[in-house]
Parts: C-alpha cells; sequence; structure tokens
C-alpha cells in the first residue's frame, strides 16, 4: 500500500488521468455523455497547453519534440469525439516518466550500487589518540584513520597494521586480499574482520572512490546520445506519421480515421527505450571493471575503428623492477643506486617506483633531497648531499654528462641513467614485461574492426618496440612530448580512435581523443580526471569489454527504436482503413511501447567476451631507455 502512494506522489499526472478516466466512464455510463465529454475536453486541453509549453523550449534549444505527435492525437480524438481515447493517450504520455523510471531502475542497478556503496561517515584519530566520528569528506592528506570490521574504506591511505579487504567493488575481484604495514589501500575497499589504522594519502574528494562516485553521477545526468538518437528519427517519424493520418483522412473523407492513425504513432519506443539502452550499457560496463562518463562515450566506443595505447602502465604492467646496475667510471653499484633513488622520490615517473624500492630492499638509506625539478618526459634533477644528481633518459643526461654510453639491453628491458656532478656514474636497468592478456586484447580489438593500432610513447624507439612486437603492434611513435601525442591521436584515422593511458603526461592526449581511457586501478590521477572513461580493474581486458559493451548497446538501442517505429507503422496502416478504433488503438500502442522498453532491457546482457588464445611471437632483443 505504501508502495502504491509512493507511486501516486510521484506522478501526480498519472494519479489525476487515471482519476479523471474514473469519473467520466462513471459518467458515460449514467447517462451524462456531454458531463463526461466536457469534462474530458477541459482536462485534457489543459494538458496540451502543459505540454506545448515544454515543447515550444525544447524547439528553442534545438531538439524536435516528439510528444507533437501525441498532442495532435489528443486534440484530433477531442475534436471527433473519442474523448476516452485522447484521456487513454494523454495516460500514455503522463505515464511514460513513470515507465522510464521504472525500466532505468533496473538498467542502472550496478550504478547506483556503487553511489550507495559510497562511505559517509568515518572515524579520525587525533594525535592525543582520542576517536571523532567525522563526514568522510572532512578528511585530508595526513590524517589518521580507524576503519572497523566490515566498514568501507573512506579514503586512500596506508595502512599502520595488517589485514584483509574486499575490493570487489573496486576490480571486482571475489576473494579477499590481504594487505601488509606500510601497503596502500584504496577507497572502496571494504576492511575484513579486524579494526585497522591508516594514514589518509590524500583528501577524500581526491580519493578514488569519490573519483569513481563523481563519474557515475555524471554517467546518470548526461543524457547526449540519447536526444541525439531521438532527433535522428524524429522529423522524418513525425511527417510520415502525419502524411499517413492526413491521407487517410483524405481517401476516407471521415477525420475519424486521422484520429484513429494518430493514436498508434506514439514516441516512447524513441524517447524512453533509447535511454533505457544505454543506462543499461553504462550499469553493464561499471559490473565489467570501467567506469564511462557518459552515453556518449559509449556510443563512440561502439563505433571505434582506430586504437593509440601508451606503453608503461598500459601495455605494459607498469612495475618496472631493477635487474642490474652497472656503474661507469669507477663508481660504485650501491653508491650510483643509493643517490639515483633518492633523486627519484622527486619523480612521479613509473620507473621511480621500481628504483627506490630496489634500494629499499637492498637497506641503503635514502637522503633527504635538497631541491629537485622533473624535466617532463626526460627525468629529474636533484641536489643530494650537496652533489647534483639527474636520472633519466639518455639524451638528456647526455647533455650534462658528455662520456655517457648507451648499455647493451634486453627484450622488454629499460634503462635510467644516472649523472653525478656532470659526469656520467652509470646505469640503472629495468624491466616491464608486457601484460599477459595485452596481445590478446589487440588482437580482439583488430578481430572487430579496430584495424588501426599505434603505440605513442615518451621512450625512445628501441624502448617500445619489443612491446610493439610482444603485443601485436606494428605502429610506433616515440620520443614524443604531450603535444606530439595530441597532435598525432588528432591525425589517427579511421575514426571514432580511442586512447589509453596512465601517466599524468597522458591527460592532455586522453582529454583530446575520441574516447580517452584511463587505467585508473591505482588511484585518482590526471589521467583519470581527463579521461572519458576509466578502467577500475588493474587488466587491459576490460578495455575489449567496454567496446563489447559498447557496440551491443549502440546495437540494441536502435533495434529497440525500430521495434517501436515498425510496430507503429503497420498498425497505422491497418488503423488507415478503419480496422482498428481509436480506444482500442491508444491501448495497442502500450503493448508497442512495452516490447520496446523491454528489448531495450537486453543492453543489460552483452555477449560472453571471448579473447583469442593466440598472441604474437616472442620480441628480439632491443635496446631500452628509461623515464
Amino acid at each position: 500500500m505504501a508502495a502504491v502512494a509512493r507511486f501516486l506522489r510521484s506522478y501526480p499526472w498519472v494519479t489525476a488521468t487515471l482519476a479523471v478516466l474514473v469519473v467520466v466512464l462513471v459518467c458515460a455510463a449514467a447517462g451524462w455523455p456531454l458531463a463526461a465529454r466536457i469534462m474530458a475536453t477541459a482536462y485534457v486541453g489543459a494538458f496540451v497547453v502543459y505540454t506545448c509549453v515544454g515543447m515550444v523550449r525544447d524547439m528553442l534549444r534545438g531538439h524536435w519534440g516528439l510528444d507533437i505527435l501525441a498532442v495532435v492525437a489528443m486534440l484530433a480524438t477531442l475534436w471527433v469525439g473519442e474523448y476516452v481515447a485522447a484521456l487513454i493517450v494523454m495516460l500514455m504520455l503522463s505515464g511514460g516518466e513513470a515507465l522510464e523510471d521504472a525500466a532505468a531502475s533496473r538498467a542502472k542497478a550496478d550504478l547506483d550500487a556503487l553511489l550507495h556503496h559510497a562511505p559517509q561517515r568515518a572515524v579520525r584519530v587525533a594525535a592525543d589518540g582520542t576517536q571523532a566520528e567525522v563526514d568522510a569528506a572532512e578528511l585530508l592528506a595526513g590524517d589518521t584513520v580507524l576503519v572497523r570490521p566490515g566498514e568501507v574504506v573512506p579514503v586512500d591511505g596506508r595502512l599502520l597494521e595488517a589485514a584483509e579487504f574486499d575490493l570487489s567493488s573496486l576490480t571486482g575481484e571475489s576473494l579477499p586480499v590481504g594487505l601488509g604495514a606500510g601497503d596502500e589501500v584504496a577507497s572502496g575497499a571494504v576492511n575484513g574482520s579486524t579494526v585497522v589504522r591508516l594514514i589518509a594519502l590524500r583528501a577524500a574528494d581526491q580519493s578514488q572512490f569519490q573519483q569513481i562516485v563523481a563519474l557515475v553521477r555524471r554517467a546518470q545526468e548526461n543524457k547526449a546520445p540519447t536526444v541525439r538518437l531521438a532527433d535522428r528519427f524524429a522529423l522524418p517519424f513525425t511527417a510520415f506519421s502525419l502524411l499517413l493520418a492526413g491521407g487517410a483522412w483524405a481517401l476516407s473523407g471521415d477525420p475519424l480515421r486521422f484520429a484513429q492513425v494518430l493514436v498508434l504513432a506514439t514516441p516512447c519506443p524513441l524517447l524512453i527505450a533509447a535511454p533505457v539502452a544505454f543506462l543499461g550499457g553504462l550499469s553493464r560496463a561499471s559490473r565489467a571493471g570501467v567506469v564511462v562518463k557518459d552515453g556518449g562515450v559509449l556510443e563512440r566506443l561502439g563505433r571505434l575503428r582506430s586504437a593509440a595505447f601508451d606503453k608503461t602502465g598500459t601495455l605494459t604492467a607498469g612495475r618496472p623492477e631493477l635487474v642490474a646496475v652497472r656503474p661507469a667510471g669507477g663508481a660504485v653499484a650501491d653508491e650510483v643506486l643509493r643517490l639515483a633513488a633518492a633523486a627519484e622520490q622527486a619523480s612521479s615517473h613509473v620507473l621511480a617506483a621500481g628504483i627506490i624500492a630496489a634500494a629499499e630492499a637492498r637497506g641503503l638509506e635514502l637522503p633527504a633531497v635538497d631541491g629537485a625539478s622533473e624535466v617532463a618526459t626526460n627525468g629529474v634533477l636533484a641536489r643530494v648531499e650537496g652533489r647534483e644528481v639527474a636520472v633519466g633518459k639518455p639524451a638528456w643526461v647526455a647533455s650534462l654528462a658528455p662520456g655517457l654510453e648507451r648499455a647493451p639491453l634486453s627484450a622488454g628491458q629499460a634503462a635510467a641513467y644516472v649523472a653525478v656532478d656532470g659526469a656520467f656514474a652509470g646505469t640503472l636497468v629495468l624491466q616491464d614485461a608486457p601484460r599477459p592478456e595485452a596481445a590478446a586484447v589487440t588482437a580482439w580489438l583488430r578481430e572487430n574492426g579496430v584495424a588501426r593500432q599505434v603505440i605513442l610513447t615518451g621512450d625512445v624507439e628501441a624502448t617500445a618496440a619489443p612491446v610493439a612486437a610482444g603485443v601485436g603492434i606494428t605502429e610506433v611513435h616515440a620520443e614524443l612530448l604531450p603535444a606530439d601525442k595530441v597532435r598525432l591521436a588528432a591525425e589517427l584515422s579511421p575514426r571514432p580512435v580511442v586512447m589509453v593511458g596512465d601517466g599524468v603526461n597522458d591527460a592532455p592526449v586522453l582529454a583530446a581523443a575520441d574516447v580517452g581511457v584511463a587505467m585508473g586501478a591505482r588511484g585518482a590521477t590526471a589521467a583519470g580526471d581527463a579521461a572519458d572513461a576509466v578502467i577500475l580493474r588493474d587488466s587491459l581486458r576490460p578495455l575489449a569489454e567496454a567496446v563489447n559493451i559498447g557496440r551491443h548497446t549502440l546495437r540494441v538501442a536502435l533495434t529497440s527504436i525500430w521495434i517501436g517505429i515498425v510496430l507503429s507503422v503497420g498498425l497505422m496502416l491497418i488503423a488507415a482503413t478503419g480496422a482498428i478504433p481509436a480506444v482500442a488503438g491508444a491501448l495497442t500502442q502500450e503493448l508497442v511501447d512495452l516490447a520496446a522498453i523491454l528489448y531495450a532491457l537486453r543492453a543489460l546482457r552483452p555477449p560472453a567476451l571471448a579473447l583469442p588464445t593466440h598472441a604474437p611471437g616472442n620480441a628480439a632483443p632491443s635496446e631500452s631507455v628509461g623515464p
């Protein structure tokens, strides 16, 4: 009963129309047809005026309102005395919102689940150990936060104690994941059975899960592709319906035929089915580990023809490990590593973490950095213990230390070159292999219409070539600055083109591409902010999932529209002969709407993704160069 009352409050036009329809039917049955007609005419006329005001506003914004068919149908049925049919058409139109909400609620269930999972409250621990419950949004970097068993981690943080976490809402991992003291845990993870403390690494609104929530809210609010699809069909469908209705009237000489045709020409399949399909696609993508910002992105993914990839952290796992230190000029290996790791503390490059981790693993104490600057795409220059230390690419380090010698490397290896006080000190060799699923993903994309695939990377050609060979990509553009990536992405054809990356340096090209996809599994980054879609799992497979879902969603949306159009046109042709009374036609059209909307919900069930099992041959050895 409460649900019925809530429905009646939420949709006042539906409630009022049902009440008027009942009263009109009672009056007609009691032998008061004039009173019934006057009441229906007055009520429907008021609704027509209300609807026309909204239609004019839409037309001024450049969108042709499909409601014009329903308005003309209501006026026509009133004119010929079919006031019950007019009320049914009105009920159908006003009830469209309720029908859309019901279908949309089913379609966006997974998106809503993410929103409901968002933490609202948190326990902050003061320096003296006292605890206070605060809004999660108030947490700042450096705060100590206590997370009780079963609670959602409210902010990205570094653990002070070991614990197990459920990461299924972030990564899809079904089993609990154990993390130790010092490990990072992302907001949105669910704590296991022990109380745990962590140090917040960033403010709540900059943490990973809050970024995901912002993307989900944007996805639910943005209906741009729906409007475009409706506009694409609105004018021709409206013109055809009016011409068919007018022709039936002209040939029969009976204005009733005009009304009988138009009650079957309602726009619900266009106005409701397409939005439901896109919401279903967005929801299904989130379940697959990809948050897509809006339906327009999903539509472009469905039409994808070219793909561009960053290398490190995208085609590769992005966790390079130090495999060798090659000192030069009489330097000591551990000293070269110690100074380089100290300098790399000021770097955001992905190789920096591997260098620092290797130094810590060897028990080397890293000195403080007096001053440091990162030269974008080249390396880092820092002052360590009064000495000038440069770590980076060979050309840049050679400009500071002319005696540099390039190191011979094996396939999949990268090198960071080190100079100390203007003298070449040695080479740090790291290895970052291609992701195990990368070759299968690129092969699937190629087999499904994404014929052109390229690598756009700031590394030198020798770094990218073995990775490209390992994943089956033949076109490589190396040693690129961010501006070069933007230019090359703009020149890629055929379009639409997707750009996939993970670093801060990828943000400009992600924003400039037709579809920018960020590998966001390791937290919020500038790349994630600039992208159109964010992959939540540390894998490339969700990219193929998103393209698969985009194509399926687009097919379902268009098919649901055509189902509505074809059924409506067929019924209108029959109604043109006078075989379908106006009241029966209005009721029949409701079934057409329902069929189109139920079909649109198929967007929730895309075909299973089967990645190819074959992979390109082994990469040949080559030289590669680090940060």
